[in-house]
C-alpha cells in the first residue's frame, strides 16, 4: 500500500504525491513529476534536508555531517523511506520545486581562467533551444550539474552570476587532485568545448521577504552562490544590512577580491571581511581579535562570525513583521556555503548566539 506524502515549503506551498513501499521520498516525488532540491542523492551533501512534522519513517545510511544539529526530526529525503503517511516541512520556498524534470541543455566554454591557487573561473554560453530559448533563468544560490559529453561524468557547481537573457553561466571551481572533472579542466579544457548542463537545481537562496540583516559565510569556492546573491542584491538595490565573511587557508587562495570591492561600491551597506587561516610573515602585522591590517581577519570565517555575533546586539525583536528587522542590530539571516565541517561549525556558533534555526540557510560541498 502506498503512503501519502505532503511537503510544505517555507512560504506555505504544499505538494502531495504517493510513495510506494520501499521507495525513498525523493524518488517518489520524481515519479510524480515533482523535482525537489537535491544534489548527491546518496546522503552525503545535505541538499535534500527537511524535517518530518508527522508520520513514521526509516532513515537510511547517510553522512553525520549532512544533517544540521538541533532538529530531532531532521531527515534527508534521498534516504528517507516512509512507514506511514508523512507530513514534511521543507526549508526552501516553493519556487525551488520544479513540476517537471531538471532541464538539460548544451553549452560551450566561453572563458576559462585561473584566478587563484587551484581555482578556475569558467564561463559557459548556453546554446539556444526550442524549450528554453537563449536565457539563463535561475535563482541566486542555485547550482547546475556539468556533464562531459559521452562520459556520463556529472559534477555539481554553484552559479556565481545572476539570471540573464544572454545565456551566460559563471562558475568558480576548485580543482581536486584526483577529481575526474578537475583533471579535465586542468589538462584538456579549452574555449569552445561542449558541455551538458543539468539545471538549475537546489534550494539554497535568499529569504526573499525578510528585512533582516543578511550575513554570508563562505569557504573557498563556497563564495560562488554567495556572490550570486550579493550581485542580485546590487541589481535590485536591496537595502538589507549585509556582511560577508569569506575565508581561505592561505592568502594566495583568495579570489574575486576586485569584484567584492566593486560590490561594496554598489552596496554601501555591505561589509566584507577576508579571512585567512594560515598567517604569513609572522605575527607582527596582526592586531587585536585576530585582525590583520593587510588581509582582514586571521582565522576561519566561522571564527570571524563568532566574533561578530558576540560583538553585535542581536536582542532586537525578530518578529517577521516588525520594523526592528530593518536594523543592523536585528538577529541576522545567515547564509553559509562551504565544506561540511565549516557549515556544521557555523550552525553551532549561530545556535550559541541565539540566532533562530529558521534564519539559517546552508549549502555544503558534496563529499
Amino acid at each position: 500500500m502506498s503512503h501519502r506524502i505532503e511537503i510544505t515549503t517555507r512560504d506555505g506551498q504544499a505538494f502531495e504525491f504517493a510513495c510506494e513501499p520501499g521507495q525513498d521520498v525523493l524518488a517518489a516525488a520524481a515519479a510524480a513529476q515533482i523535482t525537489l532540491p537535491s544534489q548527491c542523492r546518496r546522503g552525503s551533501c545535505g541538499a535534500c534536508y527537511a524535517s518530518v512534522a508527522e508520520g513514521e519513517y526509516t532513515l537510511g545510511a547517510h553522512s553525520a555531517d549532512a544533517l544540521l544539529p538541533g532538529d530531532p526530526h531532521a531527515v534527508l529525503l534521498c534516504c528517507t523511506t516512509p512507514q506511514s503517511d508523512l507530513r514534511i516541512a521543507a526549508p526552501y520556498d516553493g519556487t525551488k520545486v520544479l513540476l517537471q524534470p531538471v532541464a538539460v541543455r548544451r553549452a560551450r566554454i566561453a572563458a576559462l581562467e585561473t584566478i587563484a591557487d587551484d581555482t578556475r573561473r569558467v564561463e559557459l554560453q548556453l546554446e539556444p533551444d526550442d524549450a528554453y530559448g537563449s536565457a539563463a533563468e535561475f535563482e541566486a544560490g542555485q547550482f547546475v550539474e556539468l556533464e562531459l559529453p559521452e562520459s556520463g561524468v556529472r559534477r555539481p557547481f554553484s552559479l556565481a552570476n545572476t539570471s540573464n537573457w544572454d545565456g551566460r553561466l559563471e562558475l568558480l571551481i576548485r580543482l581536486r587532485a584526483d577529481g575526474v572533472f578537475s583533471s579535465y579542466l586542468r589538462e584538456h579544457a579549452k574555449v569552445g568545448d561542449a558541455l551538458i548542463v543539468h539545471g538549475p537545481q537546489g534550494g539554497f537562496g535568499l529569504f526573499a521577504e525578510s528585512l533582516r540583516p543578511r550575513w554570508f559565510v563562505a569557504g573557498g569556492t563556497g563564495l560562488a552562490p554567495v556572490l550570486s546573491m550579493l550581485r542580485r542584491m546590487a541589481e535590485y538595490q536591496e537595502m538589507n544590512d549585509a556582511r560577508l565573511f569569506f575565508g581561505v587557508n592561505r592568502a594566495s587562495e583568495l579570489f574575486m577580491v576586485d569584484e567584492l570591492d566593486r560590490l561594496q561600491s554598489e552596496l554601501a551597506q555591505l561589509r566584507v571581511e577576508l579571512c585567512v587561516r594560515e598567517g604569513e610573515g609572522g605575527d607582527e602585522d596582526e592586531g587585536s581579535d585576530g585582525q590583520d591590517a593587510r588581509r582582514g581577519f586571521r582565522g576561519t570565517p566561522v571564527e570571524a562570525l563568532k566574533v561578530a555575533l558576540a560583538s553585535a546586539d542581536t536582542s532586537a525583536n525578530t518578529s517577521p513583521n516588525t520594523a526592528a528587522n530593518t536594523s543592523p542590530n536585528a538577529s541576522p539571516d545567515l547564509y553559509v556555503c562551504g565544506p561540511p565541517g565549516m557549515v556544521s561549525a557555523a550552525q553551532a556558533v549561530a545556535m550559541a548566539a541565539g540566532v533562530p534555526a529558521a534564519q539559517f540557510a546552508s549549502e555544503r560541498f558534496a563529499v
